[in-house]
């Protein structure tokens, strides 16, 4: 049966770790789809180490825009993250229409399949509001991006200071 759980907070709020718990806790054999865009030779060693952390019993894939493109029949799937993920769609354009028109329709590709996702992001607006132009109009469509995942969604959870609270249930 195809569920969908979000798991939304702050930055170091402890998202990622109980996403990766929870997983397992569904799971012997997890799939791990990672999101970011590997600028250089010191992420892509922040990278290696995350996947070695993680263990031999998940399946590792790096995929920057199109999740669609594997298939997770079945499984239980975690993406990390949506912030990433939405960055892949934002940059070099900065158009939040366009960007947001195609998260949406990819997301809703991927998530036709019957599985278990888990949608680790950011809350990126609840902090002040920047001066830069661009990085507010990429708050916007994540913030957007979150929402619509949030309509679809059978669970949120907001990370807060490590401690999970249930906000869909």
């Amino acid at each position: 049966m195809r569920k969908i759980i979000l798991i939304t907070g702050g930055q170091r709020s402890g998202k990622s770790s109980m996403a990766e718990q929870l997983a397992l806790s569904l799971c012997s054999d997890p799939i791990y789809i990672a999101t970011a865009h590997i600028w250089d030779d010191e992420f892509a060693e922040r990278v290696r180490r995350h996947q070695e952390r993680r263990g031999p019993m998940w399946t590792n894939i790096e995929e920057e825009r199109e999740l669609s493109r594997h298939h997770v029949e079945g499984r239980v799937a975690l993406i990390d993250c949506c912030t990433l993920w939405a960055t892949n769609f934002f940059y070099p354009s900065s158009d939040i229409e366009t960007a947001l028109s195609q998260l949406k329709a990819e997301f809703d590709k991927f998530t036709a399949q019957d599985a278990t996702f888990i949608f680790v992001t950011n809350e990126i607006g609840m902090g002040g509001v920047s001066e830069n132009a661009v990085q507010r109009h990429f708050t916007d469509l994540l913030g957007w991006f979150n929402q619509y995942i949030a309509s679809k969604a059978n669970e949120v959870i907001l990370m807060v200071s490590g401690i999970p609270m249930k906000i869909k249930v």
